[in-house]
């Protein structure tokens, strides 16, 4: 019977891969000089991960200091927002921590994990889609503490998140983080009416 992989050394593994893919990117991703430079072999690899794929997105899922750990910590400290003051208040915490340099340093391959998804959602396709679908039953549950049916919890979650996505993503574009802080902040100002059990089930 084969001897079952080493978890410590497969979470080594892991975070040596997320550090060499964060430097190097995806475009160019080979198992060969990737082992090399973790000071292994490529079988070896595929012994721990199976596929590339998969490694990498392990790698990025193991991240300890991702928003989304942090944001589930904060719930678990301090409880699940009962009000939508103290909603926004940690909604800005977490458009705090994405705003983190070692956490925006990820974006860009996240976008173009992205990117690989769309041409070939069979290797990283689950990845993006993971991250986002984590994000929105996470705020549902926030919605719906607040006292808002499941759909309407949903709608609001799914409008949370998919902007928020939106503004973090475009200053990769054009640099402009300073807009994307006001336009944030513009955003829950328009969505905290909403927020409100009284308030429209749309």
């Amino acid at each position: 019977m084969p001897r079952p992989p080493d978890t410590a050394k497969r979470r080594e593994l892991l975070d040596q891969v997320r550090v060499y893919v964060l430097r190097n990117g995806l475009a160019n991703l080979s198992l060969r000089p990737l082992a090399q430079a973790l000071g292994t072999s490529d079988r070896m690899l595929l012994y721990y991960f199976g596929t590339k794929e998969r490694m990498v997105a392990e790698a990025l899922a193991h991240y300890e200091r991702r928003p989304l750990l942090r944001a589930r910590e904060l719930l678990e400290s301090v409880g699940s927002p009962t009000d939508p003051a103290a909603l926004r208040r940690f909604m800005n915490e977490v458009w705090r921590q994405f705003r983190a340099p070692d956490v925006r340093a990820v974006f860009p391959l996240y976008l173009e994990i992205m990117s690989a998804g769309l041409l070939h959602p069979d290797r990283y396709g689950s990845v993006m889609r993971d991250v986002v679908a984590s994000w929105t039953d996470l705020l549902t549950s926030v919605f719906q503490d607040l006292g808002m049916t499941q759909d309407r919890a949903r709608t609001q979650a799914t409008l949370l998140a998919d902007a928020s996505f939106g503004l973090l993503l475009a200053p990769l574009a054009d640099g402009h983080w300073d807009r994307a802080d006001k336009a944030f902040h513009a955003l829950l100002d328009s969505l905290e009416p909403g927020w409100h059990v009284g308030g429209s089930d749309g």
